[in-house]
């Protein structure tokens, strides 16, 4: 990729998820009744229409909503059906990134999570949107993928729109790429509206 794909680096890799936080739940119902997870398992705790926000340090760094949440105390796995997310800035003062999802499933040790079923993030401060069907972010390694054969959509409202198979990212050495094709324009905002047209073969 092009070094004008920085931007959209250094905002995919604004999307951390901080695995040693505090989950404050704001609101829920339970719900002791018959499980709607397709496993062999029974979920130990069902809520329904969940609002919890995760803290760090007493400010507040993000916000979950779901319509179901099931939490498996064996597996150390929090599953969430229809779930919407905010990110904050720092000191909780600004939203930097909100999305939203058809599934996730939160492993509480590790802090890894996988999105499912539809995944849209859009970055504020980077006026990026990242849509794609599913994502999976690796806590200890620090890293982002979409899932080889997947494609991934990137936007931007000045008319940036490219699509790539297999999104891949180091949010430690602050490096992204595509592991399959890629093509479209990305639009490099300056004095001189610079744009480049991506064309990229297996």
């Amino acid at each position: 990729m092009n070094k004008n794909t920085a931007a959209v680096n250094r905002a995919i890799c604004s999307l951390i998820f901080p695995a040693a936080v505090l989950f404050i739940f704001v609101s829920c119902t339970f719900d002791y009744g018959e499980s709607g997870s397709s496993g062999n398992e029974l979920p130990d705790l069902i809520m329904v229409n969940v609002e919890y926000v995760r803290v760090r340090s007493s400010d507040p760094i993000a916000r979950f909503q779901a319509e179901r949440a099931e939490r498996y105390d064996t597996q150390g796995v929090m599953k969430l059906e229809n779930l919407s997310f905010e990110q904050y800035g720092e000191r909780g003062e600004t939203t930097n990134v909100t999305g939203n999802a058809g599934f996730a499933s939160v492993n509480i040790e590790s802090g890894d999570i996988h999105l499912d079923n539809g995944v849209t993030l859009e970055v504020e401060s980077e006026d990026i949107v990242i849509e794609t069907i599913q994502l999976e972010w690796k806590d200890e390694p620090r890293t982002l993928e979409s899932g080889k054969e997947n494609e991934v959509t990137i936007l931007r409202r000045n008319g940036t729109k490219f699509t790539g198979v297999g999104l891949l990212v180091n949010a430690r050495k602050r490096e992204w790429e595509f592991l399959g094709a890629a093509s479209g324009t990305y639009i490099h905002d300056d004095d001189d509206d610079e744009f480049l047209s991506i064309t990229e073969n297996e």
